[in-house]
């Protein structure tokens, strides 16, 4: 049900398998069913365009969730620019797989139904971040 992809970077995320489970499992937690999630690893020129033209911002971000759900069945398309995830992990002294499960997790989130819009939107979000990344460990 979890489909990685690249675009224009050379990528493999580490546990496949692990990732799977542990999205499964945020999803279960959640209430929510696994349906057919995509996971793009692409560059930040990549997601820059993506972010202009579906969206009408002009800056450099880490994540975009195209939201497919439907009822109880989460699914979607998580493009993560692997650029910023490094920038990010090296600006917050975060291992990389940390940080990129990090944002990961954030768009599982949005897929489940959480925002990050406003100021107690993203306290909320950050705290599910941190719950369900202690998740993946234990796996």
């Amino acid at each position: 049900m979890i489909y990685l992809h690249t675009e224009d970077v050379d990528f493999t995320y580490p546990y496949p398998q692990k990732l799977e489970q542990w999205i499964a499992s945020v999803a279960d937690e959640e209430g929510k069913k696994l349906g057919e999630i995509n996971i793009i690893f692409c560059s930040d020129d990549y997601l820059l365009e993506m972010n202009k033209k579906y969206l009408n911002h002009d800056y450099y971000t880490d994540v975009i969730t195209f939201d497919y759900s439907d009822d109880n069945v989460i699914s979607g398309d998580i493009f993560i620019s692997i650029d910023r995830v490094e920038d990010n992990a090296k600006t917050f002294e975060q291992k990389l797989e940390d940080e990129l499960n990090r944002v990961i997790v954030h768009g599982i989130l949005h897929l489940v139904g959480y925002k990050d819009k406003t100021q107690e939107e993203q306290i909320t979000m950050r705290q599910k971040e941190d719950y369900h990344l202690k998740k993946i460990s234990e796996l």
